[in-house]
């Protein structure tokens, strides 16, 4: 059986327990389709059919619930050289959804009594209002979804909400402060959604919600701790056509991180397995023009990198950080 999976000394090892080894994927993969189809893995693993895909002309999407799984299949697909652009989303949090079944029950408020939950004891709820449910130490409060991560299109309802409802009625927005509470959120929302609501005069925050509202204990004792996402500092410099970029802080919430892992960092560069840069950005999908990552031989990352451009001119330049725990920031 050892040949259907790839050897720890293989050059595309990736330390993944049940990786396949590309050359029986593309045997498969060519043997079952044709240039141009799409390939679906439902359980992809280190992402090896993924992989094998996308370096024979096919389409493929990509499934699994593991975290790791998807951070392993992202890192081995951005290695690829010219690989096209793809999205990584997410799709759900099956450990809430049956919490929030067993809870609350199977019938349609099981959401609204879910999300109720998640803010009970800690802000004060709203009334006639769908994006904004609640106040607390002054900032408008928004509470995501129990089986759905907070997306940009979320914040931009939330947005259009609060500028529609000021001035409007007892309970209108005293303050433009946004406190945004959510069990996951979308793989590039952090950064990008800040500038939209600043865009918006709107001083917005990102906070995840605790597994600890899950635990009826934690909730009765007010054990229950928001975190907000991470933040990232990049410096940015042109001189002529030349653009230098440098990463100059990353800080990432740190209750996800297991307390062995946090004394280990000894700096905030740590935190990072790798970046990429889109360098003319069109505001569609990430393109993945340059990375830089750590390796099982290689543990430093580099910090700065410079592009010259050809043609001088306005581009939107996107940075994409992905944490040890394989968390995006953009």
């Amino acid at each position: 059986m050892d040949r259907y999976f790839a050897t720890h000394g293989s050059r595309e090892w990736t330390e993944y327990p049940t990786q396949k080894p590309e050359a029986l994927l593309e045997r498969i993969i060519k043997a079952s389709s044709n240039d141009g189809d799409l390939v679906l893995d439902c359980f992809c693993g280190s992402g090896t059919a993924s992989v094998a895909g996308e370096k024979n002309g096919r389409r493929w999407i990509a499934c699994d619930l593991g975290r790791f799984a998807i951070h392993t299949t992202r890192k081995r697909l951005l290695s690829i050289a010219n690989v096209r652009p793809f999205v990584v989303q997410n799709l759900g949090k099956y450990e809430r959804q049956v919490w929030a079944g067993a809870e609350f029950g199977e019938g349609n408020g099981k959401k609204a009594a879910a999300r109720q939950r998640a803010y009970v004891e800690f802000i004060t709820p709203l009334h006639g209002y769908t994006w904004l449910h609640g106040v607390k130490a002054g900032r408008m409060v928004h509470v995501g979804a129990v089986d759905a991560p907070v997306s940009v299109g979320d914040v931009t309802q939330i947005a259009a909400e609060f500028k529609r409802a000021i001035g409007t009625g007892k309970d209108a927005p005293k303050t433009n402060g946004i406190d945004v509470l959510g069990w996951d959120f979308a793989f590039e929302l952090n950064e990008v959604a800040k500038q939209q609501a600043a865009a918006a005069n709107i001083q917005m925050r990102f906070l995840r919600i605790s597994r600890d509202v899950m635990d009826k204990r934690a909730v009765e004792q007010g054990d229950i701790h928001f975190f907000e996402l991470g933040a990232l500092s990049v410096e940015v410099k042109t001189n002529k056509h030349n653009v230098f970029l440098k990463l100059k802080d990353f800080i990432i919430p740190p209750d996800d991180v297991p307390e062995e892992a946090r004394k280990a960092v000894k700096h905030w560069s740590q935190w990072i397995d790798y970046w990429a840069v889109d360098w003319d950005n069109k505001r569609d999908t990430f393109h993945n023009e340059w990375q830089t990552y750590r390796t099982r031989k290689d543990k430093s990352l580099q910090l700065e990198i410079t592009r010259t451009y050809a043609e001088a001119g306005e581009y939107a330049i996107v940075v994409k950080v992905i944490e040890i725990l394989g968390n995006d920031t953009t």
